[in-house]
């Protein structure tokens, strides 16, 4: 009943915000266009001096202090609650994926849209997501390693760019712009924590047991203190250094539910009294711990003539560590001589990543050059700590070095901008060429022996056990790799005024790689200005995205033991020769159709917005099931391939429809004496729909025909994340003080089980989150806020769903199951 009038009191609230903003914005006489909506974009863009209401696509711009305001220091949830065509879902108990989060745009995949800083292409994370979450199958940009601190602006562009950009730009862009001050800086000290408390369904013990689980639990942890600086130095007379250092100490979250499994072996045919002793809140389900350090600097001069250099470094070191599923102790993977009362495996990643970008633009004629070439590296190793390896009985170690991987790219641009008067158009011809070159690396190296080898004891009954650490087996040296790859683009990109009121953007790119082959990528956008208070705009494209690296060389193999025989169960790469056999391919580049139709309206400082797109994407590359069936290691057998007993490889072969509109709503207002507000409506409207799973030749022809993409992983991308988003931000201004109330509203998302009876329907829940801020001097700033502040969770799954009682909550909630976090801030300018 409580969480009910809470979600009422949510919505209400986020109803009387839009509502009085309305009201304001009807009583607000006529302003000049705000500061926002003159804001000049670089995103979508090669014409100078564009501004963000005046482009062909939506653009959407999240200043340093929107982000600072937001309550959350991680950059990835800033902007998720910034814009409701991204998400960003935390899932737990899946490994690596708990440490590096992907964020997703306008439902699609994380790698489906590009990351750039500085207009530059940033590096993708070496991690590919392959255990059940959102993104699964995808290696994407981990925006966390780029610190709030050093960021000027976010420009995010949601329309496909692929003519423009190249491979990854489907979706959209996230574009960082950095800071370039000469003077100045600002640090920051943010500590808070959740304090909260959920509800817990109450399952019976086993027959006889006594024990019973509480109605509900309360919470007091997450603890995360961040402490970051910014500061600009003068280089020169005309150059900057912007420097930016974070620290970040994160505590883990722990929302499991209640045990009720027998833990151990009746004694003397009754239960044994430790039954009502031992802790049965006996999983993390939540935020892992998390320590990490970031540097970031950017730098800038005018050498005069003309010419000028800039360049960019970071580098992050993040320690993690989060959790698998508990182990019993009468579970038969345990060794009660070593945990008498059970375990809990900690998968513990270090992540090192490193960048550096150096450029120089320079005036040839009338051209505007610009050369740069970037480098960068994300690399992840993983300790399995609190664990075992059974098959090597009493003597195994408990914590073991299991291997990791690594991803690198290097990236040679070459750009050239100039204006060609046209005497038949309203405005010169901008014209826009440029080469892009780019050589991508992936290595993945093996653990320790005992990591992944088989001891030979047998379980209780008498049967082998799997070989290699609970819940994470290392890499073995089989699966080592070491490849690289080559790719080279150029591109042509054209924006003109055809009349005062016709504006017209063509952009065309080609780009060949060394592993799969040609690309070739046009888009055509056009706007037209009815007058100055409302215009249309639309686009239609083909884009691209080619295959990771990561997706084209992971492998890993674990020892699987069917009827007492050992099976190696694999992650093919798509070019072995077992995947070939069971129908693999080399992979290709996924293409893409969007289509997009928007308008802009202005009354004085008022903006409104309305985009609808539709995005066809065909042959999505997808990781397929596991094939283990009897019939596949069989086939497997039959063609050679003996102690093989199957698994699962990369393939192309889902297409797929998405369609949705974004609208943005935008009311400043000034209440004289009582100050200045800025109110703020955005919604997102999405719908996927798969309308092709992949087959191959050889397993059609197995009876019964093992599926390669089955409902669980279809209903993933159709109802996996929120059908809408709706968030109503009001920021409000007087002299000193300062406050933000921000209400979001997630719409209905399914948990897909594996039949229809294992689905698990999520309702519409709003948040809210609200700020007070003061100016205490000039200079300090005090903040005390609150994220979530009704501590509002996701419905609580059913035993049936919860078999283990250790996930009350699916791994699909939209925005996690932290609950309400409460926060204080002090900023220093200086």
């Amino acid at each position: 009943m409580q969480r009910a009038k809470t979600e009422k009191t949510a919505v209400a609230l986020a109803i009387a915000a839009l509502c009085a903003g309305f009201a304001h914005a009807q009583e607000a006489p006529q302003a000049e266009t705000t500061a926002a909506s003159a804001t000049v974009v670089v995103t979508g863009t090669r014409v100078a001096n564009r501004t963000v209401l005046d482009t062909t696509a939506p653009v959407d711009v999240i200043s340093a202090e929107t982000l600072k305001n937001s309550g959350s220091t991680e950059l990835t949830q800033a902007l998720s609650m910034a814009l409701p065509s991204l998400n960003f879902p935390r899932p737990a108990l899946t490994d690596g994926t708990d440490t590096i989060r992907p964020a997703t745009l306008r439902g699609m995949s994380p790698d489906q849209t590009l990351v750039l800083v500085n207009s530059k292409r940033r590096h993708a994370s070496s991690l590919v997501n392959v255990n059940g979450s959102i993104g699964r199958g995808s290696a994407a940009v981990d925006l966390n390693t780029i610190p709030t601190a050093i960021v000027k602006t976010v420009e995010v562009l949601r329309d496909g760019a692929a003519a423009q950009y190249g491979s990854d730009a489907i979706s959209g862009v996230v574009n960082m712009r950095l800071r370039t001050d000469r003077t100045g800086g600002e640090a920051t000290v943010n500590y808070g924590a959740n304090k909260t408390e959920y509800d817990l369904y109450n399952a019976a013990p086993p027959a006889g047991g006594t024990w019973t689980a509480p109605a509900s639990r309360k919470r007091t942890d997450g603890k995360t203190a961040t402490v970051s600086i910014w500061k600009g130095l003068a280089l020169g007379e005309t150059g900057y250094l912007t420097i930016a250092g974070e620290f970040r100490d994160q505590n883990r979250t722990e929302r499991a539910g209640y045990d009720m499994r027998q833990q151990y072996a009746l004694v003397n045919g009754r239960f044994d009294p430790r039954e009502n002793t031992i802790n049965r809140f006996n999983a993390w389900t939540g935020e892992p711990d998390m320590k990490q350090s970031t540097l970031f600097a950017n730098a800038g001069n005018d050498m005069g003539g003309g010419v000028k250099v800039y360049g960019w470094a970071s580098y992050q070191d993040r320690d993690a560590t989060s959790a698998g599923y508990a182990r019993i102790p009468q579970d038969a993977r345990n060794i009660q001589s070593i945990y008498p009362d059970g375990f809990l495996p900690l998968i513990s990643p270090t992540v090192k990543d490193f960048s550096a970008t150096g450029g120089v633009t320079w005036v040839a004629g009338a051209w505007d050059m610009d050369a740069s070439l970037g480098y960068g590296k994300n690399k992840m190793e993983y300790t399995i700590e609190n664990t075992l390896n059974r098959s090597l009985g009493p003597t195994s170690k408990t914590a073991f070095y299991a291997g990791g991987y690594s991803y690198d790219q290097a990236v040679l641009n070459l750009t050239g901008v100039r204006s060609v008067e046209m005497a038949s158009f309203s405005s010169p011809l901008n014209v826009a060429v440029g080469i892009e070159a780019r050589r991508e690396g992936y290595e993945l190296f093996a653990g320790e022996e005992q990591s992944y080898s088989f001891g030979g004891a047998l379980l209780p009954n008498g049967t082998p056990t799997a070989p290699g650490a609970q819940v994470f087996p290392g890499f073995r040296p089989s699966n080592e790799v070491d490849a690289h790859r080559n790719a080279i683009g150029a591109f042509v990109d054209l924006e003109a005024n055809l009349t005062p009121e016709l504006l017209a953007s063509v952009a065309v790119r080609g780009e060949r790689y060394s592993d799969f082959g040609n690309s070739l990528a046009g888009k055509l956008a056009l706007r037209y200005d009815f007058n100055p208070n409302f215009a249309v705009r639309g686009a239609i494209q083909n884009g691209f995205r080619a295959p990771s690296p990561q997706q084209q060389n992971f492998t890993a193999t674990s020892t699987n033991f069917i009827n007492g025989v050992p099976f190696e169960i694999t992650t093919f790469r798509p070019d072995d020769p077992v995947a070939v056999a069971l129908g693999a391919k080399p992979l290709d580049a996924e293409k893409s159709i969007n289509a997009s139709l928007g308008a802009v309206m202005r009354l004085g400082a008022v903006s409104l917005t309305v985009d609808a797109y539709r995005i066809d994407i065909d042959d999505r590359i997808i990781l397929s099931e596991n094939l283990t069936q009897t019939n596949v290691r069989n086939y497997i057998a039959s063609q050679g391939f003996i102690g093989v007993g199957g698994g699962r490889f990369f393939i192309n072969g889902v297409d797929t429809t998405t369609k949705g509109v974004d609208i943005v709503l935008s009311m400043p207002y000034n209440a004289g004496d009582a100050g200045k507000l800025d109110f703020t409506l955005a919604a997102n409207f999405t719908d996927t729909k798969v309308t092709k799973t992949p087959t191959t030749t050889q397993l059609s022809n197995l009876s019964p025909a093992p599926v390669l993409f089955d409902r669980l992983n279809v209903l993933s991308l159709e109802k996996g994340q929120p059908k809408n988003k709706v968030s109503a931000n009001v920021n409000w201004k007087l002299g000193q003080w300062g406050a933000t109330l921000r209400a979001t509203r997630y719409g209905e998302v399914l948990s897909p089980g594996t039949t229809a009876a294992f689905d698990f329907e999520m309702g519409a829940k709003t948040t809210v989150d609200l700020e007070g801020r003061m100016a205490v001097t000039p200079k300090l700033t005090l903040a005390l806020g609150a994220d979530n502040v009704f501590d509002q969770y996701p419905e609580t799954q059913p035993p049936s769903i919860n078999t283990t009682g250790n996930t009350p909550f699916s791994t699909y909630a939209p925005f996690g199951r932290a609950g309400r976090y409460i926060y204080g801030r002090a900023t220093y300018a200086f």
